[in-house]
């Protein structure tokens, strides 16, 4: 049994939740978001809560229920606050920039490394930092997965792409004799 599934999620002022089938849509100040799920977890507007109960009692569908818990909660918040990560760049000549729907990032290799920038995103590069923004925490926490993918952190002088809280252990190197 899911525990958060089990939970009530309630509903801010100023949002509206509507469920149409398998269709759920959020609409808040930030703007709104549509996702469809499966059958197999029933959504219930009940005066100002989303409730979540299982159609079957199932592993499976018991499984489910918690994740589309997380998920209805996460797209509750993100149409009110915008999720957001940042990312800080380190290294001699790295330096990320935003040219129309693209970030352009010189990162030490030979040439210009260029991420199309995904529809709901918003991206700021300023300097050794990029800041990642959206309404929808999956698609935010994925490109900036994608962009920190482009130059990972090295362990001994900690060169490249790295959350603003990740923390790298460092290496040594070698002693001279």
């Amino acid at each position: 049994m899911s525990r958060i599934g089990k939970k009530p999620i309630t509903i801010p002022s100023g949002t509206s939740v509507t469920v149409s089938g398998n269709v759920l849509t959020v609409k808040g100040s930030q703007g709104t978001i549509t996702k469809e799920f499966k059958p197999a977890v029933f959504f219930e507007v009940v005066d100002g809560k989303l409730l979540l109960t299982p159609r079957k009692k199932e592993q499976a569908t018991l499984a489910l229920w918690g994740t589309y818990a997380s998920h209805a909660s996460n797209m509750i918040k993100g149409v009110n606050v915008l999720f957001q990560k940042k990312l800080i760049i380190e290294g001699i000549g790295f330096k990320a920039e935003v040219k129309g729907d693209e970030l352009v990032m010189n990162l030490g290799f030979s040439h210009q490394i260029k991420v199309k920038i995904p529809k709901g995103i918003s991206v700021k590069a300023e300097k050794n930092l990029i800041t990642i923004s959206g309404i929808d925490i999956e698609l935010v926490g994925q490109f900036s997965a994608k962009v920190r993918d482009m130059k990972k952190p090295e362990p001994y002088k900690g060169k490249g792409i790295r959350y603003d809280d990740e923390v790298i252990r460092r290496k040594q190197g070698k002693k001279t004799a």
